[in-house]
This record gives C-alpha cells, structure tokens and sequence, in this order.
C-alpha cells in the first residue's frame, strides 16, 4: 500500500521534539474583498429576511441544530439575486440583543477569501438572526463522509487543511482566535469548490454556554475540565480535523493516537487514498495531528504554524478546487434542460409555449380554493379577470394580460404563483425587465421551490444586462427543475 509510512516513528508523531515551527505571514490583500462584490456588515429588518427566505419556508432550510432548542439555518436570496445563509436562533439563545449585536458586529468586520463570511444580523423583539455569504455545495462532512460519486482525493483533502489553517490564522490576526465546536460540518464549499470556514462558530457563547455539541471523545481535554474554549482547544479541534481528512472517518483521538503509537498506520489512512499518499507526507500528516492533540495545550501548535507546516504538504496548487472534487466545470453540475436553454437565450416564445403546456399544475391548492368561494360575487368577477388574462395570455395579448391579471392580484383574495409568473413573462414581452423580475421574484416567494419562477428572473436579469446575476438565477432554476423531474 503507498500510505503505510513505514518509516515514521512513533515518538516523533505522537510529541513534538523540535518545538515551534516559524510564523508565517498573513496575506494582507486576503482582507479586502468588499470591492468584490461583497457588502459591508448591516442590520436587517425581519421582513427583508422573510422576504428573502419565502417567509422561512421548510423548503429552505438547509440545516438545524438541536432538538428542543433548534436553531436553523435557511437558504434566501436578496432582490438583487445575492444569495444568503439566515442563522435563526432560538427564541432565547440570545436574551440580551445589545450582547448580540455587539458579537456579530465585531464578527461582521471579518472580511477574508477562507471564510463564509458575516453580512448582517437581525434582532427584533425575541428573534435574533445572522445574514451570511452562501456556500452552495455542501459541507466537508457531506463530501467526506457520505459521498456519493466519489470520494475526495488526497490534493483536495490537503488544501481543505490549509485553507481551514488559514482562516484560523486570520481570524487569530484579527482578534478572534476563539472558535467554538470547530468540526467538518463547519467547513463549506463555496460556488468554485473552495472550502471556506463558516463564520456562525466565531460567535462567542450565547446563554446556553455549550462550545461543544460533538462527542465527548473529540472535546478538548481541559475544556472537559473548565468548561472554557481557548486558542489552543481550537488547534486540538483542528487536529480531530486532520484526522478526518486522513482517515475519511469520524475516529476518536485517542484511538487515533492508539493506531499511531502502534504504528497501525493502515487502520488510520483511507482506503480510498490507496497509491496517493507518499511517506513522506503521510508521516508529516500524521506527525502535525499529533502536535495539535498534545494533552498539554502549551504543547499544540498555533494557526501560523499549522499554515508553515501545511504549505509545502500542497499538490496541484494550480488546478482549480472544483477539478480536484471530479466536477469539470460549471455547466455539469446544472445541465439545462430545453426550458432552461429557452431561457439562456431570451426565447421568449418558446418559454411562452412551455408555461401554456403547464397551465396551473403548481398552484397547489388553487383548485379547491376556487371551488369553495365560487359563490361571492366578488370572487366570481375575481375570476373573470383571471380568464380574461389567460385569454389574452393564450392569444398573446400582452397588454391585455398584463391588466387582467393586476386586477386578479390587486383583489387580494387569493394567491397564484402561475398568474405572477404570466404576469412576468407578458411584461418581457412588453419590454418592461424591472416589473418581470418583481413578479418573478413574487411567485418565488409564493412557491419557494418552483423552477419557473428562477428561470424567469434569470431572463429578466438578463434583459437588465445583469449576466452574473442571471446565471445564478438560471443554475437555481436548472437544479430546481432537476429534483422536481427526479421526484
């Protein structure tokens, strides 16, 4: 096997015997990315954030935390088509919100290319949010633990280390050194598949007063004792990191250490990285995972350390991260389907023909809502505008739709995501891109997972000249749209 490190002893993997390894600098232009396009720290209203999310709806959640006490974090997505990470606390995780606001405002000034980074927060009455960048592929645990194509190979597995090493680095630089509960599921993978460290653990501890959430087995020796997380039991998470990334398995320490003293080298090395991984670098592998799980914290290294010790580890520093992950470019992790190819090329009759074949098949419930108050008067003429606009719709009788259907939506008695998104198209037909987005982004709201509301601000962001903006939009509707025809 080409893992076994033969030649690693076991005193020096298990206690560091040289000390120190040099400091490192920190690249400064790594600071500044605002002129990116990332947006300064702001607060946000509740309502901006229900609007962004579709009123916190289930389909967009992506994760939670807890049982009794959850904490949730959803998907959203802003007017301008930026997409966000809503942190939703439970009600009373946080009661003071000046201690709150204080937290993600120091947190929120942290601007680095390894982070996924804070944006914004929230605090209303009890309610208390954070507002961060997106990271859209999923996170470390997922693609190391439960892959499903193929697993990570061992270049990948050591830039995620290095990166993790240096967004510790620069939060420690910055005066946040303390990160709490630092594990694979806090590792994201942004839009190119570059691991970025989530910015949610850089919050100090809110009433609840846990650092840890994980196994005991992985919780730093003296945190067990004190119940206090400092600099160093953040390197000893670290160090469960590495082992996770050597392993492909959630191995406790101590039996890791066990295996390493033993020199039971292939019980400790994934399988899958078979004929990848030199001695060589195995052995410092293992050698820098083991400083980082000294019983002493004075012992473990610190983050400048860890990046020294990792830089010369890197392979393929120059093929781009979402190679190394097996995914060639962009466009194969979201094929377009023919209504997806309508879109990218603003084929507006073709997308007029596919909206005709699919009628009203997504409004769920519209069917029974309009049965039951068929009778008011008020609901009948309600109706007549909906007919006429589908009349004209069908006709292509823009103008017309566009005024039947405002009728039908200015009425208020009932919600349609199909007659905003008629709507939308009559008015890119009509030249008017402002008002289709809007009501694209309306029907979004209505039905947080349905793909024609995507598509469709993806073609009027196209109309406004927003080419980014509308590829985001068209890879949203493309993945959407993927997961209703595999349903």
């Amino acid at each position: 096997m080409g893992c076994d490190f033969s030649k690693c002893s076991a005193c020096c993997c298990v206690a560091d015997q040289g000390g120190q390894v040099p400091e490192t600098h920190i690249d400064e232009n790594e600071d500044n990315i605002e002129g990116n396009g990332l947006p300064p720290f702001r607060e946000y209203t509740i309502d901006q954030l229900r609007k962004a999310t579709a009123g916190f709806a289930v389909e967009n959640i992506v994760s939670e935390h807890g049982e009794k006490a959850p904490n949730v974090v959803y998907k959203g997505k802003f007017e301008n088509q930026m997409r966000i990470a809503v942190k939703r606390f439970n009600k009373s995780a946080w009661p003071e919100a000046q201690q709150f606001l204080g937290e993600a405002r120091a947190v929120g000034q942290l601007r680095n290319q390894r982070l996924a980074n804070l944006i914004g927060c929230c605090w209303d009455g009890d309610e208390r949010m954070l507002v961060a960048e997106y990271m859209p592929n999923e996170n470390l645990a997922k693609h190391l633990f439960h892959w499903e194509t193929q697993p990570i190979n061992w270049a990948m597995r050591l830039r995620v280390a290095l990166h993790l090493a240096q967004a510790l680095e620069y939060c420690t630089s910055k005066g946040r050194a303390l990160y709490h509960d630092l594990n694979a599921y806090r590792v994201l993978f942004d839009d190119d598949f570059n691991p970025r460290l989530s910015c949610f653990g850089l919050m100090k501890n809110s009433r609840d007063g846990k650092s840890y959430s994980t196994n005991l087995a992985f919780t730093p020796p003296e945190y067990l004792r004190t119940g206090r997380i400092t600099p160093e039991s953040v390197t000893y998470s670290f160090g469960t990191l590495l082992l996770d990334l050597l392993s492909g398995k959630h191995i406790p320490p101590s039996h890791a250490l066990d295996l390493i003293r033993d020199r039971n080298f292939q019980m400790l090395v994934d399988s899958c990285l078979e004929g990848q991984i030199s001695n060589d670098e195995g052995t410092e592998l293992v050698r820098l995972a083991s400083r980082c799980l000294q019983s002493e914290p004075g012992e473990r290294p610190n983050p400048n350390s860890l990046v020294t010790a990792l830089i010369p580890l890197q392979k393929d520093s120059e093929v781009p991260s979402h190679v190394l992950m097996g995914i060639p470019d962009g466009t194969s992790v979201f094929p377009l389907s023919p209504l997806g190819e309508a879109c990218l090329r603003m084929d507006l009759t073709a997308i007029h023909e596919v909206m005709e074949k699919i009628g009203y098949k997504d409004d769920e419930g519209a069917a029974t809502e309009l049965s039951f108050q068929m009778w008011t008067n008020q609901m009948q003429e309600t109706l007549n505008s909906k007919k006429k606009g589908d009349a004209a719709f069908r006709h292509k009788d823009f103008k017309s739709a566009i005024d039947s259907y405002t009728q039908f939506i200015d009425v208020g008695t009932m919600v349609s995501p199909t007659v905003y998104a008629r709507r939308s198209l009559s008015y890119l037909f009509s030249n008017m891109p402002d008002e289709a987005l809007n009501d694209a982004l309306q029907a979004q709201i209505i039905s947080p997972v349905w793909y024609i509301a995507s598509y469709l601000q993806a073609v009027a962001l196209l109309a406004q000249g927003k080419e980014n903006e509308a590829q985001v939009a068209l890879k949203e509707g493309s993945s959407l749209e993927t997961k209703k025809s595999t349903n």
